[in-house]
């Protein structure tokens, strides 16, 4: 079995090179898009736009910045949706795609209570989404696993967050990692989310290439038609080593992610029809 959907890969897995030369490895490497780091002082929406353009690359979605959305400080939450704000300008002026959104990665525990950081984390996500949505912007909020976040770490709570925060611009990303670590059964959770699963990330159970791991892809990819996945698979790999929070592992690291990539195109391209 063939699959007909649009495949991206996420730009900061690549680590601290150019765009242009990430451009270039993905465009080689036969892939149609990315979702784009929102750092936006590496570039602005205009150069980004230019050098993707080049080498033939859609933007599929943005990837924010590091910001705490749902700190008890309010100058801190405040900094942080006025990040929001300027990546939204960036989105725009790229051509309005998906814009992700999320808490602070890394930040595994709450400063005060778990129940004061939730509300402050709706808050901020209905602040930052209806500002998006007067933009005419789509944006999804991504479920990161207990070790990444303290907020949000499966379908059903992105789904009651999405509910509550009571706009229709507001979607949910779901990751085969992260579900790895959190959904008793990932497919089922994939299902769940339905009309409102509008982004879906690809890393295995150990954040390599399909096929390194255990996860059960053909279960998802068959998820996924069930409720009309539409959407680009945005890859999200690393290479094996110490510290998640950055893809440079030692020596080596980028051509091991390339052949992770490679491969898993492959896969998802002539994937089994069981």
């Amino acid at each position: 079995m063939t699959t007909n959907r649009q495949l991206g890969v996420c730009t900061w897995t690549f680590g601290a090179q150019p765009l242009a030369t990430t451009a270039a490895a993905l465009a080689r490497l036969g892939y149609d898009g990315v979702e784009l780091l929102g750092d936006l002082d590496l570039y602005t929406a205009t150069e980004a736009a230019q050098i993707l353009g080049d080498h033939g690359l859609a933007v599929f979605s943005l990837t924010p910045a590091n910001v705490d959305i749902a700190h008890p400080d309010a100058a801190t939450r405040q900094a942080g949706i006025d990040y929001y704000y300027r990546l939204i300008e960036f989105a725009v002026a790229l051509g309005k795609p998906l814009m992700s959104c999320h808490g602070l990665v890394g930040r595994i525990a709450p400063v005060t209570t778990q129940s004061e950081e939730d509300w402050l984390l709706l808050d901020s996500v209905q602040t930052i989404s209806k500002r998006a949505g007067e933009a005419g912007l789509r944006v999804v909020f991504e479920v990161l696993n207990r070790y990444e976040s303290h907020q949000i770490n499966n379908h059903a709570q992105a789904l009651d967050l999405v509910v509550r925060t009571g706009l229709d611009n507001v979607g949910v990303l779901l990751d085969a990692y992260h579900m790895n670590i959190e959904e008793a059964n990932p497919a089922a959770a994939l299902k769940a989310a339905g009309d409102k699963l509008w982004l879906y990330h690809v890393g295995d159970s150990n954040r390599a290439g399909i096929g390194c791991g255990h996860t059960d892809f053909a279960a998802q990819l068959r998820a996924l038609d069930e409720i009309g996945y539409a959407a680009p698979i945005i890859l999200e790999c690393s290479a094996p080593g110490p510290n998640p929070f950055t893809p440079d592992k030692g020596a080596g690291w980028r051509e091991t992610l390339e052949t992770y990539l490679s491969d898993s195109r492959q896969w998802l391209l002539h994937r089994p029809a069981h």
